[in-house]
Order: C-alpha cells, then structure tokens, then sequence
C-alpha cells in the first residue's frame, strides 16, 4: 500500500544513512552496486573484440544464478545455464567470435571460460573445446527461427551483440552447499547440483550481495571499455530456481510481498518514489522493474575531434523492453499491434512509422558544444532518419549510437568506435560537448501504466554508457597508441501522479 508522505521521509532518511535495501524488501536499482539481480548492458565480439564478464559472491552463503544472454535486436534468448557459486566465489567468463577463434563455418559467437565454478550443463557437455581446458558453448539462434521468426535477422550473427542478465534463483544449503564448496580451488561434486529438483528443500529464497562487472576488449588494438553491471536489490523473496530447459526465472517475477511488486525509485531531486504493482492480475511486477530505470532524459558527453584522434559511441539499452513489445511474450500476432505503455509498437508490427525487425520509440536529440553553443533552428536528429520514421528513433532493444559525418542519406554499417550493427548515426554538431536524449517527446510521449496507486513515469527504462577512443599516431616513430574511457549515461526521472504528487 502507499506510504504516507511522512513515513516516505523517514524511510529517504534513513535509506540515505544505511542504504535503502536495509528499511524494507523493494526492488531498487542499488547505488552501491550489490543486489539479486545483475544486467550488463552490453555485450559484443564485432571488430575482433572479446566481451569479458565477471560475478562475485560477497556473501557467506553458496547461491544458484540463472546466466541469461540476450542478442540486441528483440532480445531473444541466445544462451542460458545455471551458475552455482560458492561462499565468496568468483566467476568469470569470456564471450567471443567463433571465427576469431579459428573455428570454420560459423559466424556467430560463443562463451567460454576455465573457472571452475560448478554450472548446469556441466562444462564438459558443452559444444567444444578451445584446448588447455577451455570448453566453450555456441549461442544459438532457436529463439528467432522457424516457428520463432519475429521479422528480425535469423543468422547467427545476430548473436554477436547484445546484453546480459544474472538472477540469483535461490540459496543453497546442506549437502548442495557442500557439494559446490570449493577444497583448493575445485568445487567438492558438480555432478549433485547437475539436476537439482526445484522443489528441493535445501534451496531457500535468495539473498543479495552479488556485484558484477563487464568490459570490452581488443587484444591487438589495447582497447579495453569496462563498466559495472547494474546491480538491482529486493527482487526476490521467494525462491525461483528453475532448471536449464525453463525460460523463468526472469524479471517478470518480481515480487516483494504476497500479490505485490514494490519499487523504490529517486526522483531527480532526490525524493523518494515508493510505487506498488500487482503480481496476480494483471500481472504488471515488470512495472517494477522497469520503474528503476525510467529515465525521461538521459546525458552524456561526446568527442569526436579529429586533432585527437577521437570517436564515441553511445550504449542505450532498454532492459525490459521484450516485455511490452514481444508478441510471443504478449501473445499477439506477428506484426499485428498490442504493445504494452511506455512502448508504442510490438517488435515487426506493420504501421508506416515502424516495421520489420523494428520496434521503435520516437525520442528528441539535443546537442551542445562546450561553450553553450546549439544548433540554430530544429536541432538534428539521427542521420540519415530510421526508416518511416519522422523524426530521431530508437528501433532495438540495444542501441548503438555513433557521432559519424556521413554522406547523403547513407546510414554507416557499423559504429565509429566498437563496431557495432546496431548503429544509429547522430551527425556532430562540433568535434566535442554533450548530448540530451529526451525519451518522453510531445510528438509521442511515453508514459509507463500506473502503479495501483497510480503513479506514472515518464520516458524509457533505459541504462548504458559512453565509449570513447582516443588514438595518438605519433607516441613513438612507427608506433600508434589507444586511450579508450566509458562513462556511464546520467539521467532525470519524472513521477507523477493524479493524486498529486508520487511519494
């Protein structure tokens, strides 16, 4: 139920002293970057790059983790297995180009990783081996193919980018504790949490103090973008372990008390959002999960001046999104309308101002050089423009924006910095300054559905960051240098609510 203003402030003073995961069970996007939940927001093998990833257990307490990968166009489902990490364990992993790795025929990407954490399917059944103890799985492309076709690309190269989640599935104890507890430096017995029976009674809801990192890299060019995973708390307070062969768990089952999903959320000016959503029905606890990363305005800075040797790409990727815009998710035709508040179209839909393998969200661009200068008249959007669509867009679930100067009307094929096909183009206004993405524009709003009590936000769920690359040909007589930075995007959040004011 909705909180008064009164026990709202006490709660913000209190979350502001002790951290907000501590006064009561809510999803929340946790600021010190612990939680149940982990999403990187971004994944790729294109350029010759490697995605490296790594999750750790700060806890004392053995846990399972349900490892999604997810390509960046609908966010199919390319990959996932279940990950068993011990007390204080760490598990890294790298995800890369089958082609890169000299393995002939594929063009797609795959994972792998020589930890020795326990995992479902166990290593040695996964696809192959890069020798020296390295087995690697393929992803695959099931999920968009065939009966599963969503107008979008059904190669295996659609599985090269993308992004990622963890979801802690539950706590271990007993004899499964036991058996994932590493004796120098090798878990005790694999083979017992292989195929563990959900209904277990040694599986317990799961606790959080989990913290996770992502970076991109390119051996060869010594570039290396790296980044924290978002991290959200209070997801979970019941267990959700499911086996290799189920697509739960996943975010739509947040769940905070019996039949609600609470979110808290900081506004703009530091205020306090707690707003609930119903898990029975309608089921909307995705609202919750989408209410931590509403964002009506995201900002970041851009360089692209070629005394320095300089290009930036933008990450922008709506984490949630398949949930309102999947028609296998909501259960609509292929191409035919349904999508679900703050989103306008379903991934495919047939409308003048979408498309095959789009799903798009009209949003404002806004750039400024570093001495307050702007574009005279109506500022530029994306150039060239995404296909039907009247004004700036974003079509995919991740999104990668370039700052390239290209001619006419000719979209570049990949992005200027890590070569994505992904891209969007947005031609500079000046070689260096700032952009605002305004992801709740007049000529299409967008607006989340309400929580019970009717609060209502503003914009996109939306995370991601800046990566930028700056070369120097001349640090040495024939020797050239990269100086690669990621910032992540910052962001205003707007809440209102018929009442008055959200609280």
């Amino acid at each position: 139920m909705k909180r008064n203003n009164l026990t709202t402030s006490v709660v913000a003073g209190l979350a502001a002293i002790a951290g907000i995961a501590s006064t009561a069970n809510a999803v929340e996007l946790n600021p010190d970057g612990t939680g149940q939940v982990l999403v990187y927001p971004y994944y790729t093998v294109n350029k010759n790059q490697q995605t490296i990833i790594s999750v750790v257990n700060t806890t004392n307490i053995a846990k399972a983790v349900k490892v999604r990968f997810l390509e960046g166009h609908n966010s199919r489902e390319v990959l996932d297995f279940n990950l068993f990490l011990s007390e204080f364990d760490v598990w890294t992993a790298s995800i890369f180009a089958l082609s890169d790795a000299g393995v002939a025929g594929s063009e797609g990407a795959a994972v792998t990783s020589t930890d020795k954490s326990c995992t479902a399917p166990l290593p040695n059944e996964w696809d192959g081996s890069l020798g020296t103890g390295r087995p690697y799985q393929t992803f695959r492309n099931f999920a968009y193919i065939d009966d599963n076709e969503d107008t979008g690309p059904i190669d295996f190269a659609r599985t090269r980018e993308g992004h990622i989640e963890l979801i802690s599935m539950a706590d271990l104890s007993g004899a499964l504790t036991s058996a994932v507890t590493h004796v120098n430096g090798t878990p005790r017995n694999c083979a017992v949490v292989r195929d563990i029976d959900p209904a277990n009674s040694l599986l317990l809801p799961p606790t959080g103090g989990l913290f996770g990192s992502g970076g991109v890299v390119n051996v060869a060019q010594g570039t290396f973008y790296t980044y924290n995973a978002d991290a959200i708390d209070g997801f979970t307070n019941i267990v959700l372990f499911s086996d290799t062969a189920s697509l739960t768990p996943s975010l739509q089952q947040a769940n905070t008390a019996p039949g609600i999903a609470t979110a808290y959320v900081f506004g703009s000016s530091g205020q306090l959002f707690r707003s609930d959503y119903s898990t029975s029905a309608p089921n909307n606890a995705i609202d919750a999960v989408s209410a931590v990363f509403m964002s009506n305005n995201l900002f970041n800075e851009y360089n692209v001046d070629p005394s320095v040797g300089s290009n930036t790409d933008w990450v922008v990727t709506f984490p949630t999104k398949r949930f309102y815009v999947d028609n296998q998710i909501l259960g609509v035709p292929l191409g035919d309308p349904g999508a679900i508040p703050p989103f306008r179209f379903t991934f495919g839909e047939d409308d003048r101002a979408n498309g095959e393998g789009l799903s798009c969200a009209q949003i404002e661009v806004s750039q400024y050089d570093r001495e307050e200068g702007r574009p005279s008249g109506v500022s530029p959007g994306f150039s060239p423009p995404p296909p039907r669509q009247p004004n700036s867009a974003l079509c995919k679930e991740v999104n990668v924006i370039s700052f390239l100067t290209v001619a006419g009307n000719t979209p570049p094929s990949e992005s200027g910095v890590l070569g994505s096909t992904l891209v969007t183009n947005v031609k500079p206004f000046a070689a260096a300054g700032w952009m605002r993405l305004g992801l709740n524009p007049a000529a299409q709003p967008h607006l989340s559905r309400p929580s019970i009590d009717g609060d209502v936000y503003a914009g996109l769920p939306a995370t991601g960051f800046q990566a930028v690359n700056y070369i120097n040909a001349n640090v040495a007589p024939g020797v050239l240098s990269n100086y690669s930075g990621l910032f992540r995007h910052r962001a205003s959040r707007l809440c209102t609510n018929p009442g008055g004011t959200c609280s």
